[in-house]
């Protein structure tokens, strides 16, 4: 059985009509749904199993013959509305999180990215400070909610060549990376408010390098005659996009940070300088590929779609610890 975490993104209906035709048995899960519209129920007792089972509009299924775990994309959880009080909806999400996420670590299967790893992934501090023991090249970055550490960063860096950004790009505030302007310093207070990322802006060709298990897709998004160059996210359909290659080293070094981190999936983001210098800027651990999957044909869709069959079908001992397959295609 595969158990996949995530709710109707593209990205996961089109890998699991995958694994539907090649004949797996998929229970696909919304933590959305909880604990409003679905059930969790786990027994425990001295001797014997423990017992898993959630139940959605789906029925009840029971986790304990699942072999594998995608972790996609987690929702927040959706609440009853008839707790009108914000300490009462507090709580029940509160006490959903302990059962469930209690639960998912629980399970004695391989996971793809294991919870509490992509969690910890997912804080650009923690990447940066990996990613920089491990020798990547790194932007000079000031994380700050100090104003006048803000100023100070920018004057060094340069009008011009300063970029600021947040940390999560939410679908509810979504923020593109931009260049620090003379105007925008008369709001430097504000960044009091919450830490701000200031960093070098770096001039080049990005690269998106897609990790799956051992498997690494690199692809070439030339933004730099766009009206954006800043952000290519803003401009894909105006940037050039096309397969990449990245040097040996370089691949086994990204090959490196995604197992300290403990990730097996996770899409990487460099941008490479004129003088041919690869900078590291971030991981998403549940970052998009089909943009690029679309404009260079890399087979990124199946290459997920295969790595989870082939852990269904894996012949190994259970183990408590989800690190054991990070980075492994079984």
């Amino acid at each position: 059985m595969i158990l996949v975490v995530s709710y109707d993104e593209d990205h996961t209906v089109e890998v699991v009509r995958q694994l539907d035709a090649a004949g797996h048995e998929v229970v696909r899960v919304d933590l959305a749904h909880f604990p409003a519209h679905a059930g969790v129920t786990l027994r425990y007792g001295n001797g014997g199993q423990s017992h898993h089972e959630l139940t959605t509009a789906a029925g009840a299924t029971g986790l304990d013959g699942c072999r594998v775990a995608w972790w996609r994309r987690a929702r927040p959880f959706t609440v009853e509305h008839t707790l009108s009080a914000a300490r009462d909806r507090e709580f029940a999400a509160s006490e959903t999180a302990q059962a469930l996420h209690g639960m998912f670590h629980s399970l004695t299967c391989a996971w793809v990215n294991p919870p509490a790893c992509d969690g910890a992934a997912h804080h650009k501090p923690y990447q940066w400070d990996v990613a920089r023991r491990l020798g990547l090249a790194l932007p000079h970055t000031l994380v700050t909610n100090e104003p006048e550490q803000a100023l100070g960063f920018i004057r060094e860096t340069g009008l011009g060549r300063t970029v600021f950004k947040a940390f999560l790009a939410r679908a509810d505030a979504w923020r593109e990376t931009r260049l620090v302007r003379p105007e925008d310093l008369a709001h430097l207070e504000t960044v009091r408010y919450a830490p701000v990322i200031f960093q070098e802006f770096v001039p080049g060709v990005d690269l998106r390098v897609t990790v799956v298990g051992d498997r690494v897709f690199a692809a070439e998004i030339d933004a730099s005659a766009t009206s954006y160059p800043v952000d290519m996210r803003m401009v894909l359909d105006e940037a050039a996009v096309r397969r990449g290659t990245l040097p040996p080293s370089l691949t086994d070094t990204l090959l490196r940070f995604m197992r300290r981190l403990g990730l097996v999936y996770g899409a990487i983001d460099l941008r490479r300088r004129p003088d041919g210098e690869y900078v590291f800027l971030e991981v998403n651990p549940a970052g998009q590929w089909l943009f690029v999957e679309e404009r260079t044909g890399l087979p990124i869709t199946a290459e997920v779609a295969g790595l989870l069959s082939r852990l269904d079908r894996l012949d190994h001992e259970p183990v408590a610890a989800p690190r054991h397959l990070a980075g492994s295609t079984g």
